[in-house]
């Protein structure tokens, strides 16, 4: 935890206004039973009204001070402990967004926004409490028991006996607490990955009547949580009471053995009123110290899982070692970028992180510009793992791959991505307008440049007939458009971009054949200059490629043209008599 508590450097003239304010408290606080005990042993015994107007009119000036110290305490440490919670989501939300696809498999989905969100409220909660606890507990403390002392040296004895017990108390509680914290936050993210994957996958449990089954795994990952919780509530709800109790048989001896020191004369009543304020004063202060105890342990065990995301280190790196990061003067650095769309695979294989088997070997390709590469093969042959070795999503177990003759690895993923457009095999949208989602592949695009777009993604149709054409709003996760719409318009994300090198993997399933060979056709025109890959399952898709391979079980099986494949490949033949019938072969 210590770890995180350096983002709050940008923070420390608040947090030294805290300090301040909450000393300042503190003395206010210590200094008002002193003044009562004067009130009733100068003014009250000896009826000196003055004296206790007089007296009364400070305590109130005193207590007026402290309460404006309390409130610029509580905005200042609220105002310092929300920055350090926004600066560091943002931080961990920055160090998440290097992280290669491996890093997002390692510590998965639903426990990032867990550690991003649930985790991160549990560490500012306490930071805030602790800049206000930290100083107001030992000061509370260490002064009620110096004025304890000062008033009644024999009567202390109490406290000072009282106050080990009850450190044992909060020590032992706090051990058996800290555990069941850290098993908690693993089940809320267990929780939040039931949840999760009951909303994304509705449609599936919906067809499959499965809405019972996943009902069922909702109520047992929820009655986990909830008997943990119980447990360590219980186990923390003990703290209080104990203490407590503990309090009131302090408080009884005090006016026991107080009442026989007045009844000796070896203590006024007034001192009596002070010194039992002054115990209390020590009882609460230990009681914050306790909650301080409670809280302290979940959000160690919350500082732990955000640390491990950020301790993570990303399995892909740019060049010299440095992590990924955006850097807009790659060219301006000596960094090599992608200048040419000709892409070579030289003897590539690939692993994917705990296999057994490659999930690629011994792959060696060359994809020109200004031509069509297709890849075809049968499912789990490696085409979309391939596709994905490209941007450095992943990066190759063995061999290289070069873009205009520089291997990928060596250039930032920056400058290597801003020269590729990908059309993803499942279509992404994003909440916005259709505008705002074609402008995704470049930011600054003109209307005229979406249109153009549009038109060659033979989106622009469906487009002009919405009332609000490229402003119509686009639901989270693309909802309020069909499956062959969400398609077309990733097409023009990646086509308002006009890159280098075009990724299409698996990009057509959902169109139907006209719309295909139409889109394939414009394509042809708008990438005279640039290496296009094709993946795809249909053969009517890839047969007027310049090149075809031919991937089997992670191997390529051949390359050449639809006419030579069908001689030469008896994998290519098959997958084609099974789409196409012979007059269409033929």
């Amino acid at each position: 935890m210590m770890k995180l508590l350096r983002l709050l450097k940008p923070y420390r003239v608040l947090v030294s206004f805290v300090l301040l304010f909450v000393f300042l408290q503190s003395l206010s606080d210590l200094y008002l039973p002193t003044l009562l005990a004067d009130i009733v042993d100068k003014g009250v015994v000896q009826g000196d009204n003055p004296y206790i107007w007089k007296i009364g009119g400070f305590m109130l000036l005193i207590a007026l001070v402290g309460g404006l110290c309390s409130i610029g305490a509580s905005y200042l440490s609220a105002k310092s402990a929300g920055g350090f919670g926004r600066d560091l989501r943002s931080r961990v939300f920055a160090h998440v967004e290097k992280y290669s696809l491996h890093e997002f498999d390692q510590i998965g989905t639903a426990s990032l926004i867990t550690r991003t969100t649930n985790d991160i409220t549990q560490v500012q909660q306490v930071l805030m409490m602790m800049m206000r606890v930290m100083v107001a507990a030992p000061m509370m403390c260490f002064g009620g028991i110096i004025m304890a002392l000062y008033k009644d040296a024999h009567l202390s004895l109490i406290i000072i006996a009282i106050v080990p017990i009850l450190a044992l108390v909060i020590l032992g509680v706090v051990s058996r607490g800290v555990p069941l914290f850290k098993v908690m936050q693993v089940k809320i993210d267990k929780l939040n990955l039931v949840l999760r994957e009951n909303l994304t996958g509705i449609r599936v449990i919906r067809s499959f009547n499965r809405t019972k089954h996943e009902q069922g795994r909702f109520n047992d990952a929820n009655m986990d949580l909830t008997d943990t919780a119980i447990k360590v509530n219980r186990i923390m709800a003990t703290l209080m009471p104990v203490m407590m109790l503990v309090m009131n048989f302090a408080s009884l001896f005090i006016i026991w053995f107080g009442g026989l020191r007045i009844e000796s004369g070896n203590m006024q009543v007034g001192d009596l009123m002070a010194f039992i304020q002054y115990a209390w004063q020590i009882m609460f202060a230990l009681i914050f110290a306790s909650m301080m105890f409670v809280m302290i342990p979940r959000a160690s065990a919350s500082a732990t899982r955000i640390n491990e995301v950020l301790n993570t280190v990303p399995d892909i790196y740019d060049p010299a070692g440095i992590p990924r990061r955006a850097n807009a003067s790659d060219s301006a650095a000596g960094l090599p970028s992608v200048s040419s769309g000709e892409l070579a695979f030289n003897n590539v294989s690939f692993h994917y992180p705990g296999a057994e088997m490659p999930a690629l070997s011994d792959i060696s390709f060359t994809a020109s510009a200004g031509e069509v590469t297709a890849i075809i093969g049968g499912t789990g042959s490696g085409k979309s793992t391939l596709i994905n070795l490209i941007p450095r999503f992943y990066d190759v177990s063995g061999g290289s791959i070069t873009v205009g003759g520089v291997d990928v690895r060596e250039m930032t993923q920056e400058s290597l991505r801003a020269g590729i457009g990908l059309v993803p095999q499942k279509a992404v949208l994003f909440t916005g307008s259709i505008a705002d989602n074609i402008r995704f592949g470049k930011s600054d695009a003109t209307d005229e440049e979406l249109r153009h777009a549009a038109e060659v993604a033979q989106a622009y149709d469906f487009i002009s007939e919405m009332k609000e054409g490229f402003d119509a709003p686009i639901a989270q996760g693309g909802t309020n458009v069909s499956g062959g719409q969400k398609q077309r318009l990733s097409i023009a994300r990646a086509l308002v971009r006009r890159p280098s090198i075009y990724l299409f993997d698996d990009s057509f399933s959902a169109l139907d054949f006209k719309t295909d060979a139409k889109l394939r056709a414009a394509l042809r025109s708008e990438t005279t200059e640039a290496t296009v890959l094709i993946v795809a399952q249909r053969v009517s898709t890839v047969m007027d490629a310049d090149r075809i391979i031919v991937l089997d079980d992670g191997r390529i099986s051949a390359i050449g043209t639809h006419r030579e494949l069908l001689q030469s490949s008896t994998v290519y033949r098959e997958i084609v008599t099974s789409q196409l019938s012979e007059e269409e072969i033929a």
